[in-house]
């Protein structure tokens, strides 16, 4: 896999909006987000955002706007693999194979729909497209990491979040899985990330030498018995000074 640990990182939401699909998207982000902007809406309706292009646009050098080497943090205010967004899907394939000198990241909740979605050309997977499965408890998990570690694709991670109670991956951790990340969840609702989890969890993928990510405590955060409320602003630093991580560099971007 190409080293990412100290390249530039941009954002690149093709599209917006998605559709709640399991307990883990109950107090989703980006529905908190719209809301600031005064959407109550249960189910966002995906809709194809202006800067669709952004990783083909060229300055007034005809430079790429996005330079070589970046890392394209892609989709995270949708799924990439959405129902709504299959009539766009295939051209941001294109993007993704056109720009080769960089790498996309996006993770999914719908990882069983991949296989009919991917381009003609895809084989075992574009060398420059990381993607990452979620899950949230153990139910998730032991339905689709089984999906996700049979899938032709060149470089996996799985990230588990929000962890909304204690889960073991360890039957897909020697499946090519190049990282693992977990974090609590964010927002006035959220639900309780307990420190044990997060430490189990780390154990299976010391054992199995898998590269180990601890990337936000969440608001509500229990360690040896007590809750601790965290603001926004702190769950990655507390995260951080955890010094758990396992094998990730030390500035690494978090998600």
């Amino acid at each position: 896999m190409r080293s990412y640990y100290n390249n530039t990182f941009f954002d690149w939401n093709p599209w917006h909006g998605c559709t709640k699909t399991s307990p883990g998207c109950a107090h989703c982000y980006v529905y908190r987000q719209d809301k600031m902007y005064g959407s109550n809406k249960s189910s966002i309706q995906a809709s194809l955002n202006k800067d669709f292009d952004l990783p083909i646009r060229k300055g007034r050098d005809k430079k790429y706007k996005i330079p070589s080497g970046a890392v394209i943090m892609t989709c995270f205010t949708s799924d990439f693999l959405l129902e709504d967004a299959d009539q766009w899907r295939p051209e941001a394939w294109k993007i993704m194979k056109t720009r080769s000198d960089c790498t996309f990241y996006f993770f999914t909740k719908r990882i069983e729909r991949l296989p009919s979605v991917l381009p003609d050309d895809w084989g075992e997977g574009y060398d420059n497209v990381i993607i990452g499965c979620t899950a949230e408890n153990q139910e998730m998990a032991d339905k689709r990491l089984p999906v996700f570690t049979k899938l032709p694709i060149k470089h996996k991670s799985i990230i588990l979040a929000p962890l909304l109670g204690p889960i073991d991956i360890t039957s897909s951790l020697d499946c090519g899985i190049e990282q693992v990340s977990v974090g609590g969840e964010s927002g006035t609702d959220a639900r309780i990330c307990d420190y044990s989890w997060i430490l189990d969890i780390r154990r299976q993928c010391m054992e199995h030498d898998v590269p180990f990510h601890f990337h936000q405590t969440g608001a509500k955060f229990a360690k040896d018995g007590k809750l601790y409320r965290i603001k926004r602003g702190y769950q990655l630093e507390q995260a951080a000074k955890a010094g758990i991580n396992f094998r990730i560099g030390p500035d690494m971007k978090p998600y």
